[in-house]
């Protein structure tokens, strides 16, 4: 039996480690192959092998490690708007609790720190004077801590738990340290309770310090909620384009049923203005479609009969009937995304370090505050007042989560960049290896090229008396009956210019040399070099004008009237208008662009002089394309091919980098790295430019997370005291820690604002 995979979001996880530990979990599950859990997406995806292990036990064993495993919709609709429905529900419950935290550390940082205030006297009344009245004022502090405290639950209940399970997170080090304040503040209000002296109205209370540190780190848990909710834009626009229902016809009569319900055979009916629910064949009618969803082209394209439709493209002008062909999950615009869901929930080699430090940072921090701490004590000749505070500012300030997001958060909004350009990139392994790509391979035919013939010159022969449309016509009217792709380019040309064509009698083609036929007649024959050879025909001054079109690159086709040499009509993959820009932008950026073709040597020197390539590799047939990419991975080069994605196949899963244009067919999804839907070159450089920003994007939240930490806690241990500096006050470094996950979040979201480059075509 083959392996599965299944994506399960789960709840509960507040910081890196706890993702790393859930990882750990489930690659140890005998019959998974793979596990990684994101911490930024909230999912698990897990690869197994559903003779070994069955999905309820991959479930348990996530819910064993203390986390939730949340079920999916059938429909990606109807899941998208399931989890939006519960992070929207989160959000509102972390402001909640964000409230009353905030509601009851007001009065209690008040009450504990008014007389602190150097120059200031603020009121203060009687009863609750620290001098006067030092019980009273301990028991109102730990009654306002207490909501606190409650509000903050999830911190004290997973955190020892899980240091219990000696697998301490980010929730470990904050219940430690602010439970260590409110231990010692109670003992304090006890030992004030019972001798009631005045002595000890100089207590040391550190309620205000627990308040704060809970209060702070909710506020920055609900503004990292927020800010995730924003990484995830992209899927959710491309799930907002499917419509929710269809309008089939059942027994002859228009029927509405929902998306979900249209299946394999059914005939839809799509009226001006709708979207195509579901891909299908047009068997019925004729309009323009917009399907600049799918190729990001302007223009609608026309579709009638056999034409194909694709879903969420919309219908513009006229009503049409189509056959389904593809419905949920393999529809185009589906397997679009779910390449973007695989690529934001896959890992660049890059997040490895993170992965590494944040398992074994928690275990190391509370090595460090103890350590410290007991230091500190015997230091100071046993000021456990000191010592306390050194225990909490180092638990509090140490933060794995800044590590954790820094990765995840910005591959998530890279890939999704990706996707809305068009440009869909399958995992954050492709997306960290283009950017160190400083060769890229470009297939010929259909990538440079349009991939198809097209008519360039007619040009006529001395002294005959016929002009270049009646030449063109009467070739096309000869051509008609034949399937070479030369001679439907003629056909194309001639009908695109409105040429009524002639019927034709005694059409006869000719294997390797050309056709003839009688029209209007009129004898043709059409054909090569070879063919008016053999028929004795004198090419007169076209045999220049041959050698011309061929050193151009384009291929001649010798035109024969009634025996008598009449013409020349050259015909050529035509270079795509974008190609030369998208080249020239591609060296500027310092890369070296090669060409690989299976054509002649002449004809690609002419191409690749066009574009403004040097590098030609010529004559290479298609299982011969990979050897070459592979000769120059010998020398040390970082390679991207790009092709069409099925010819190139072998080509293109050899590179470095995989990146295949066209409309993402089956093949080029599973040989490429890196589709391109617009068929459009100037992508490339775009896929480029967006890898080097998102990599320099970690690896500036990777510089800022590890800097945060390394200088953060030495800090928090007292080292800046040590040189008569002051102490670090445990609310400054809770605060501290918060805006170092929020400051790698907002980070990550500046790649929100990346536009490709401009280029002009």
């Amino acid at each position: 039996m083959t392996n599965a995979s299944i994506t399960i979001p789960v709840s509960g996880m507040h910081c890196a480690g706890c993702s790393s530990r859930l990882e750990k979990a489930l690659n140890a599950l005998d019959g998974v192959s793979v596990a990684s859990v994101n911490i930024t997406t909230e999912k698990a995806t897990v690869t197994y092998d559903p003779a070994v292990i069955r999905q309820s036990a991959i479930r348990a064993a996530i819910e064993k490690e203390g986390f939730k495993a949340l079920t999916i919709a059938n429909s990606k609709t109807a899941a998208a708007d399931e989890e939006k429905a519960r992070k929207l529900k989160e959000i509102r419950t972390l402001k909640t609790k964000l409230t009353i935290a905030a509601i009851f550390t007001a009065p209690l940082l008040y009450i504990s720190m008014a007389h602190m205030i150097p120059g200031f006297s603020l009121p203060m009344p009687v009863i609750l004077d620290h001098k006067l009245n030092p019980l009273i004022h301990g028991l109102v502090q730990l009654a306002l801590t207490i909501p606190v405290i409650c509000a903050g639950y999830k911190f004290y209940t997973v955190g020892f738990w899980l240091l219990l399970r000696r697998a301490p997170n980010m929730d470990s080090l904050i219940a430690t340290g602010t439970s260590a304040a409110v231990i010692y503040s109670v003992y304090q209000v006890i030992a004030v309770s019972e001798k009631h002296a005045a002595g000890l109205a100089d207590m040391h209370l550190y309620f205000e310090t627990a308040g704060v540190i809970i209060t702070l780190i909710l506020l920055g848990k609900t503004l990292e909620m927020s800010s995730k909710g924003k990484t995830g834009e992209a899927i959710k626009k491309l799930l907002g384009l499917t419509p929710k229902t269809a309008v089939i016809i059942q027994n002859g009569q228009e029927k509405e049923v929902p998306v979900d319900e249209v299946e394999i055979g059914d005939v839809v009916i799509v009226k001006p203005g709708a979207k195509i629910p579901v891909d299908g064949v047009v068997i019925e009618g004729q309009t323009a479609i917009d399907e600049s969803m799918l190729t990001g082209e302007s223009m609608p394209a026309n579709k009638k009969a056999g034409g194909a439709v694709y879903a969420a493209s919309v219908n513009t002008t006229g009503t049409i009937q189509f056959r389904a062909e593809k419905v949920g999950s393999d529809t185009a615009l589906a397997q679009i995304i779910k390449l973007v869901e695989d690529a934001q929930t896959s890992k660049a080699p890059i997040a490895q370090l993170a992965d590494i430090v944040s398992g074994y940072f928690v275990p190391i921090v509370c090595a460090i505050a103890l350590l410290s701490s007991i230091a500190w004590f015997i230091g100071t000749g046993g000021d456990f007042k000191f010592a306390l505070t050194i225990f909490i500012s180092v638990l509090v300030i140490a933060c794995p989560c800044a590590l954790g997001l820094a990765t995840p958060t910005a591959i998530l909004v890279g890939t999704g960049k990706g996707a809305e350009n068009g440009i869909l990139i399958k995992g954050g392994e492709a997306l960290e290896t283009a950017h160190k790509v400083n060769t890229i391979v470009l297939d010929k035919t259909g990538t440079i090229t349009q991939g198809k013939p097209a008519v360039t010159d007619v040009l006529l022969a001395d002294g005959v008396d016929i002009d270049r449309d009646r030449l063109l016509l009467l070739t096309a009217s000869a051509e008609k009956p034949s399937e070479h792709p030369l001679g439907q380019a003629i056909v194309q040309s001639a009908e695109g210019a409105g040429m009524a064509l002639v019927n034709t009698t005694g059409f006869q083609s000719i294997t390797g040399r050309g056709i003839e036929a009688v029209v209007d007649g009129h004898k043709i024959i059409a054909g090569n070099y070879k063919l008016m050879d053999e028929r004795e025909i004198p090419l007169s001054n076209l045999k220049a004008v041959s050698d011309q079109l061929a050193g151009d690159g384009k291929t001649p086709m010798f035109i024969a009237v009634n025996g008598k040499i009449t013409g020349i009509i050259g015909v050529a993959d035509t270079v795509k208008p974008s190609s030369k820009a998208a080249i020239d932008c591609l060296r500027k950026m310092g890369i070296e662009v090669a060409m690989i073709t299976g054509d002649n040597k002449k004809t690609a020197g002419a191409i690749a002089k066009q574009v403004g390539i040097d590098k030609v590799l010529a004559e290479v047939l298609p299982q011969d394309k990979s050897a070459e990419i592979k000769k120059l991975q010998a020398q040390g080069r970082k390679i991207a091919m790009v092709g069409d994605g099925i010819n190139d196949a072998p080509a293109l899963a050899q590179a470095d980098v995989g990146i295949a244009i066209g409309s993402g067919t089956d093949v080029a999804m599973e040989s490429a790295d890196i589709v391109l839907m617009r068929s459009d070159l100037t992508d490339v450089p775009t896929a480029i430019d967006l890898s080097k920003k998102t990599i320099r994007n970690i690896r500036q939240n990777l510089f800022w997370a590890f800097g945060y930490n390394v200088v953060g806690i030495p800090i928090a241990a007292g080292a800046l005291h040590l040189f008569g500096g002051p102490l670090l006050n445990p609310m400054f470094a809770a605060a501290a820690m918060s805006l170092s996950s929020i400051s790698v979040l907002t980070n990550a979201l500046r790649l929100r604002g990346f536009k490709p480059q401009r280029m002009d075509k």
